[in-house]
This record gives C-alpha cells, sequence and structure tokens, in this order.
C-alpha cells in the first residue's frame, strides 16, 4: 500500500464515511419502489441492494476518473481540501436524510469540493467544462429522459397487459420488478462508489502517494465498495418512504418501468464517465410512472421540495466546504476543529432523529396527505379500485343519518 500519512488517512476515513452515508441515502433509489409495492420485504430488499453495490463497484473505473482527474487540478490540491469538501457532503447529506428528502449525494460531493478549490486554489483551479458539462448537465437531463422513458413504459405495460389475469400479471411484474431493482443497485455501485474511490485517489495524489492521472488502486476500490454496501444495508428509511409513498402511489407495472428506466441512464451514463445523480434519475423515473398509469397522480409538493433541494445541493455543500477549508488553513487546531465540529454535527442530527423513529416496521405507513392538486386530477380521472382513490375517499366523513324529533314521531304515531 502506498505511503499514508496521518492527515491522509483522516482524509480517507471521511471519505469512506461519505461513501457509507451515500449509501443509505441512496438505498432509496433501487428499493424504494419494490418495498412500496411489496415485491419484496425491506430488509431483504436492502440486503440484495447492498451485495450488487459492491459487485457494480468493480466494474468500472470512469466516474471515478473523472473526479479525480477532470473535476478540479489534482497538482494544486492540497489533502485539507479534500477534507473540507467531504464535510460540506456529509452534512447535508445527514441534513436531507433528516428531512426524508432524496437529494443528490454526487452533487453533495461536487459541490463540496469545487467550493473547498475554490477557497483553497481559485476558481482557475475548476475545470468549468467538466463541470458543467459531465455533472450539471446530465443533472438537469436526467430526471427529464427517465421521467419520460418511464411514462411511456407504463403506458406500454399496461396496454399490454389489459387483457390478462390481474392477479398473474401483478405476479410477473414484481418478479420483474426484483430483476429491475437489481439492475439499479448495480448501477449504483457503478456510479455512485466510483465518486467516493475517485475522490480517495485526488487525496492519495494530493498527500504525494500516488502519481497524478493514476487509475484508483484496488485497495481503494474494495474499500468504497464495502462502505456503501453497509450503508445502503442499514437502509435510509425515511428517504425510501418519501421515493416510495411520498411521491405516488405506484402498482408493479410502474414499478417495474421506474426502476428499468432508470437503471438504463444510470448505466449509460456511468459507461461515458457522466457523474450522474441516481437520485435525480430514479426520482425522474417515479413521477414518469405515477403520471403513466390512468388516474395515477404525482404528490407535487413533495416533488416541489424535492427539486428546492437538488437546486440548493451544490452551492450549500459548497458554502459548508469553502469555510470548512478556510478554518483548515490555519494549521493543525483548525482542521481539528473541523473535525470535532463534523462530528458534533453528525451526533446532533441522528439524535433528532431518535424523536420519529422511521424504520422496516413503518417505511410504509404514508406520512403526508393527498394535496389539493392530487384530490383534483383524482376526481377527475378515479384512478383503479385498491389504489389512490380508496385513500381519498376514506378521508370523506359519511353524511350523518337525518334525526327523528321523537315528539313528532309519537304524533305520527
Amino acid at each position: 500500500m502506498e505511503h499514508i500519512t496521518l492527515l491522509l488517512g483522516i482524509v480517507i476515513v471521511t471519505a469512506l464515511v461519505f461513501d457509507f452515508t451515500n449509501g443509505f441515502h441512496d438505498t432509496a433509489n433501487a428499493m424504494a419502489t419494490t418495498i412500496s409495492t411489496g415485491a419484496l420485504k425491506p430488509k431483504v430488499a436492502v440486503a440484495m441492494s447492498a451485495a450488487l453495490n459492491l459487485v457494480g463497484a468493480f466494474l468500472s473505473v470512469e466516474v471515478a476518473n473523472t473526479i479525480s482527474k477532470g473535476l478540479v487540478d489534482e497538482t494544486g490540491i492540497r489533502p485539507e481540501v479534500i477534507f473540507a469538501a467531504l464535510v460540506g457532503a456529509i452534512l447535508w447529506n445527514l441534513v436531507t436524510w433528516l428531512v426524508g428528502l432524496p437529494s443528490s449525494s454526487s452533487h453533495a460531493l461536487m459541490g463540496g469540493l469545487v467550493g473547498a478549490t475554490i477557497a483553497s486554489a481559485g476558481t482557475g483551479a475548476v475545470h468549468g467544462d467538466v463541470l458543467v458539462g459531465k455533472v450539471l448537465l446530465p443533472a438537469v437531463a436526467a430526471p427529464i429522459v427517465a421521467g419520460l422513458a418511464a411514462m411511456v413504459a407504463t403506458r406500454l405495460s399496461y396496454k399490454l397487459s389489459g387483457g390478462a389475469d390481474t392477479k398473474a400479471t401483478k405476479k410477473g411484474y414484481r418478479a420483474g420488478q426484483i430483476a429491475s431493482a437489481g439492475l439499479v443497485s448495480l448501477a449504483h455501485g457503478t456510479n455512485d462508489a466510483q465518486k467516493t474511490m475517485g475522490i480517495i485517489t485526488l487525496a492519495l495524489v494530493a498527500g504525494g502517494a500516488v502519481a497524478p492521472d493514476s487509475d484508483p488502486p484496488v485497495w481503494v476500490i474494495l474499500s468504497a465498495g464495502l462502505a456503501i454496501a453497509l450503508g445502503t444495508y442499514l437502509g435510509g428509511w425515511r428517504i425510501i418512504r418519501t421515493m416510495g409513498k411520498g411521491l405516488t402511489d405506484l402498482q408493479p407495472q410502474q414499478g417495474f418501468a421506474a426502476q428499468t428506466s432508470a437503471a438504463t441512464v444510470i448505466l449509460a451514463s456511468s459507461h461515458i464517465g457522466f457523474s450522474l445523480s441516481t437520485t435525480h434519475s430514479v426520482s425522474g423515473s417515479v413521477m414518469g410512472a405515477g403520471l403513466g398509469r390512468k388516474g395515477g397522480v404525482v404528490r407535487w409538493s413533495t416533488a416541489t421540495r424535492m427539486v428546492v433541494a437538488w437546486v440548493l445541493t451544490l452551492p450549500a455543500a459548497a458554502l459548508v466546504g469553502a469555510l470548512a477549508e478556510w478554518v483548515t488553513g490555519f494549521g493543525a487546531w483548525g482542521t481539528t476543529l473541523v473535525a470535532v465540529f463534523l462530528v458534533g454535527s453528525s451526533f446532533a442530527i441522528w439524535r433528532r432523529s431518535r424523536r420519529e423513529v422511521v424504520d422496516h416496521n413503518n417505511v410504509n405507513d404514508v406520512e403526508e396527505p393527498p394535496g389539493v392538486v392530487t384530490q383534483a386530477i383524482a376526481a377527475v380521472t378515479p384512478p383503479p379500485a385498491g389504489t389512490l382513490s380508496e385513500g381519498l375517499t376514506a378521508t370523506i366523513p359519511a353524511p350523518a343519518e337525518p334525526t327523528v324529533n321523537p315528539s313528532a314521531q309519537s304524533r305520527v304515531a
């Protein structure tokens, strides 16, 4: 193994902590729809996703190279810069997990890295063409492409299975969901695990442990794969609830269409080195699948909060990363102060989350009631029996029976 200094070791451990948070933050991307439709039990689903994330980590290094070689000038980066970037990314992941919003761990990492790099070496150290071409444009395109593909696939699925036995059709699509969920998990490993590989490789270059333009060493690939798999297994149940039940109510056909569309987009982007947000892709496909079913609806209040979080991710993580880099510039005590702040903030967020526990036992409990737009659409186009319309009907109290005056009743007698 390369010569690792104490500071470099701290950076590597922090990077693996980020990878861990990435895993439980993004478990919903692969398994939320499978869990919400009952295709797999929650604990089985996250175990399967964890194993396939680990496998996916070994399939490619293109995205890792985009991070370590393309986004910033690796020759002018110090290990403290990487540490500050990771602080910004981890805190954003934890805050959005606490409120149950599926934001992008990838963009949190990119934002933290860009902010810390600018604070350390100026804007010239950031490669703007890579940031725009391989990060920002895919961020906009991914949910749109995945959403349209999922909408078309959902409509096609219902059309093809229109005359088939309902019970047999659901059973078949649930099997398809399990396969497509596995594909999303594999795709997640090929894309998101590589980001940590790239950031660790960048830290190794910055610390002089490996030569510039090096590919990630095997031990980096293995450790990143294990960290994201462990985080995935623990499951980010709050975000799984939002993705599986908070956006729309999915049937097996929709879940299959959403996952297949998202996996296709993610795998294609990994192949060409786009640092794509799996969260954006899966969220877009879930919304597309919700709109693709006749009578299907999307809870736009939840979707709006998600989009706001997406927009804030890069600048928020960049701001925290820049501030952390400024503090580390005061020397060893500054780096120590940032580390203590990270640990203390993480513990405070975890304690806050214990006030309302969400786990595999209550993950399918719908947390958010249907909004005004949802109710209006459902009233115009009632969904099939057993879906959202029943939930809406259940919220309307039955009319009270008319009361009869006893004296009037005696007069009639």
